[in-house]
């Protein structure tokens, strides 16, 4: 398999649990390093994936990284996982149960009914704990420092939003979204739209556009390509 970084590769990487896309990128950029004895060859992903998130990401090299804002406009599908009856400040795992609400109205038909309520445009609040920035500072630095602080709304769209398992307090879901949507963000109002809590336990992203979770490789996976290609 021949490769051509610096004019452009795109590389599909599953993307492990407790690994920050910018960690994967990383080890991407010192593996063609090493590769092609040149440290100028440019490396980004297109849409980054929270650490606590495995699956897809698309790493761009070369010339191509010209082509990231077009990949990260794309639409993205994800499954995953929800616990319902709680939430977090994070609203994810990263934090601490903070509240638990009543379980015992819901029901499978209500599970499914309240999540074809989310599909269509809607305005959706991030995550006070998320990447964007704030006056030159991460929203999540300063919600660690448990600062006060709002979040404008966006525009996002949710084509499709299919609860696939349901084993309470854990439901599956598998969900298909336009580009800016805060699966975490989401997991906070479904369970507010059951009347109860809910936080997201688990997130796989397994497409962008047209690329697939199913191509991708692991970062050691591309890494032993690498020296197999060298040998």
């Amino acid at each position: 398999m021949e490769f051509d970084f610096k004019n452009g590769e795109i590389l599909l990487i599953n993307k492990h649990v407790n690994w920050t896309s910018f960690d994967v990128v990383k080890k991407v950029r010192n593996t063609i390093s090493r590769a092609t004895g040149s440290k100028k060859i440019k490396v980004g992903h297109a849409g980054t994936l929270d650490p606590l998130a495995s699956g897809l990401l698309v790493i761009c090299t070369g010339k191509f990284t010209k082509r990231i804002n077009e990949f990260q406009n794309q639409d993205k599908e994800y499954t995953g996982t929800f616990y319902i009856g709680a939430t977090t400040p994070s609203f994810d795992g990263e934090t601490e149960i903070d509240q638990q609400f009543p379980t015992g109205h819901i029901d499978e038909n209500l599970l499914k009914q309240t999540a074809k309520l989310f599909e269509g445009d809607q305005l959706q609040v991030p995550p006070s704990f998320s990447a964007i920035n704030i006056n030159g500072m991460r929203a999540y630095h300063k919600a660690r420092n448990k600062e006060k602080f709002d979040l404008p709304p966006r525009q996002i769209n949710i084509q499709s939003f299919e609860i696939t398992k349901i084993e309470l307090p854990e439901v599956s879901f598998k969900i298909s979204c336009s580009k800016g949507t805060y699966i975490r963000s989401l997991a906070r109002d479904y369970g507010a739209a059951l009347n109860s809590g809910a936080y997201l336990t688990s997130l796989t992203r397994t497409r962008i556009g047209s690329f697939f979770l199913a191509d991708a490789i692991s970062v050691e996976e591309f890494e032993f390509k690498i020296r197999l290609h060298q040998d």
